[in-house]
């Protein structure tokens, strides 16, 4: 699986954990809504500066939304 596509869907899981939209994540995350539609569907390559600020808002480390990822063999 690509990385994009693995950081979407743990973003993705955290965001619904927390019952949020993706307007509530992105507002609290200081992002624009679109921004994080498009990290969630992998189509985004976020920066680690964006994943920092995505795992102190969702409340995780940065390590948790590379939760499994497995190495392309």
């Amino acid at each position: 699986m690509e990385i994009q596509k693995l950081i979407g869907q743990n973003v993705r899981a955290f965001r619904e954990e927390r019952g949020w939209s993706q307007e509530q994540l992105a507002f609290e995350a200081g992002l624009h809504r679109t921004y994080v539609s498009g990290i969630e569907r992998g189509v985004r390559n976020p920066t680690a500066t964006v994943i920092e600020q995505l795992a102190i808002t969702l409340k995780v480390k940065p390590s948790a939304l590379f939760a499994n990822w497995q190495s392309p063999e």
